[in-house]
């Protein structure tokens, strides 16, 4: 989609062949975001059943994205040292082992842990997948088929999650959607020893004080936003925590320039396509997982429907966004990948801030049935773009990187946006408690939400929609 040029590492595969393997990536990357969404619908459920309060109940998100994204970088250069296909099958061993103790939690702080440590595998497992899919795929036509069916399998796997969290939820249990992992993750398993070859190995060592710093940093982010909420602006903990965040992640960008073999090469900022996707990515992301959360405590807490109608209710978001994704590869043939880039956005501006008018007597199909089509809609004709713009004219050495930098602006936005959400949305509440202060917060992040949209918009339009003719040497393929 970004460049017809051809990496000469990238070898053409047999169609059926090449159709196993992206249905090997595919699932593998279903299993990743399904467990993302799962627990949504069902977080009613357990915040009673392991005893979360309120504010702390967004750990059960965080803790998962914020590992997920704090590793993906150290994961992504494994996968370069070690071989992709060996780490790609490490990832789904730790995720699918993680899945089964968190099905088996007993308390809050064991579920914490454990979802942790399944961010670990996910963080190994991701950016392997992505990696995998370039070296499997041709940049051109494959490969934008291949990454618009990627971009897809996240919006389906988003929302069957919601629906089928809800429905086990409500009908068996919530601990029923982690433990479906185990016949999914050993079914990849023997089918990625079966159907991939392994990549070739490169010689280096690991930027463990990279790792460190960047995970560190970005966990001090999400505690003290996520504190705030709690505690007020106010605290001397809170403030403590976002300064030491803050000094944690100049040290890394210090390391990274500095060590000989970084996780996150920084030559991979010099390019003004990427560096706007990974932005724009951060944003999106914040403000989209942000209306997956609120819009679930809406429509249970302040509406009062039941997990299983809850999860149906978020059917309008898939229902074009998969459509729409899939139609990418056609669509880029007949219009500018930037106006693909520029309405996907716009439609999300607009059914974000739609759905920012909800309150506890707004009707569902106004008032959050038609703001989801329309965010459906940004979804698939924004991610594939993004995620293409993130691996635009890297080496076939790089690969493994830009896949780890694509895969944290996407954790980063999901652990650090919805924190921040999360904080914004106490702001102006007052004396307000119970269904009323819920309705103010959910409107609030949603007002907020719309905010990070615009701020995305005006990113893209600067870095991808723009001329950058003056800083690319190839305008006319660094496109979106």
């Amino acid at each position: 989609m970004l460049s017809n040029s051809r990496s000469p590492d990238v070898a053409d595969r047999p169609g059926a062949h090449s159709n196993v393997i992206l249905a090997i990536i595919l699932v593998s990357y279903v299993m990743i975001v399904l467990d993302i969404s799962v627990v949504l619908t069902g977080l009613p459920k357990i915040h009673q059943q392991l005893g979360f309060s309120e504010t702390n109940l967004a750990w059960v998100q965080s803790a998962y994205t914020l590992t997920f994204g704090g590793f993906l970088l150290l994961g992504a250069r494994a996968g370069d040292i070690l071989g992709r296909r060996r780490m790609f099958i490490a990832g789904i061993m730790v995720f699918t082992l993680a899945s089964l103790a968190i099905g088996a939690s007993p308390t809050a702080t064991w579920m914490l842990v454990w979802r942790g440590i399944q961010g670990v595998g996910a963080a190994i497992l991701a950016p392997s997948s992505l990696s995998l899919l370039q070296t499997n795929f041709a940049e051109g036509h494959a490969r934008t088929r291949a990454v618009s069916y990627y971009a897809a399998a996240a919006g389906a796997s988003a929302t069957v999650g919601l629906v089928l969290g809800g429905v086990l939820a409500e009908w068996v249990s919530w601990r029923a959607g982690f433990y479906i992992n185990l016949p999914v993750g050993i079914g990849l398993i023997w089918a990625t020893r079966r159907f991939i070859a392994e990549t070739p190995r490169h010689t280096g060592t690991f930027d463990i004080p990279g790792a460190v710093t960047s995970t560190l940093g970005m966990g001090g982010l999400v505690y003290g936003f996520i504190r705030s909420a709690h505690t007020g602006w106010a605290d001397p903990l809170t403030l403590a925590t976002l300064g030491t965040a803050i000094v944690l992640l100049v040290a890394f960008v210090a390391i990274e320039a500095w060590v000989r073999q970084p996780i996150l090469p920084l030559h991979l900022f010099a390019n003004r396509v990427r560096s706007g996707a990974y932005g724009a990515r951060v944003l999106y992301l914040g403000a989209m997982v942000g209306f997956f959360f609120f819009t679930t405590l809406y429509l249970q807490e302040v509406v009062g429907y039941s997990p299983a109608w809850t999860g149906l209710a978020f059917i309008p978001a898939t229902i074009l966004h998969v459509p729409s994704a899939i139609a990418v590869p056609r669509l880029v043939k007949r219009y500018s990948p930037k106006l693909l880039l520029f309405v996907g956005m716009i439609a999300g501006i607009v059914g974000m801030a739609w759905l920012s008018r909800v309150s506890a007597h707004s009707g569902y199909w106004v008032s959050v049935a038609l703001p989801m089509l329309l965010i459906g809609v940004s979804q698939g004709l924004t991610l594939s773009p993004l995620t293409s713009a993130g691996v635009v004219s890297v080496t076939d050495r790089d690969a493994g990187a830009a896949s780890g930098a694509v895969n944290v602006a996407h954790q980063l936005g999901s652990s650090v946006g919805l924190s921040i959400l999360v904080a914004v949305a106490s702001i102006g509440a007052g004396n307000l408690t119970g269904s009323a202060l819920t309705a103010h917060r959910i409107t609030t992040a949603f007002d907020a939400g719309t905010v990070m949209l615009m701020l995305a918009l005006l990113v893209v339009t600067l870095t991808i929609i723009l001329p950058v003719s003056r800083v690319s040497a190839k305008p006319a393929t660094a496109s979106a």
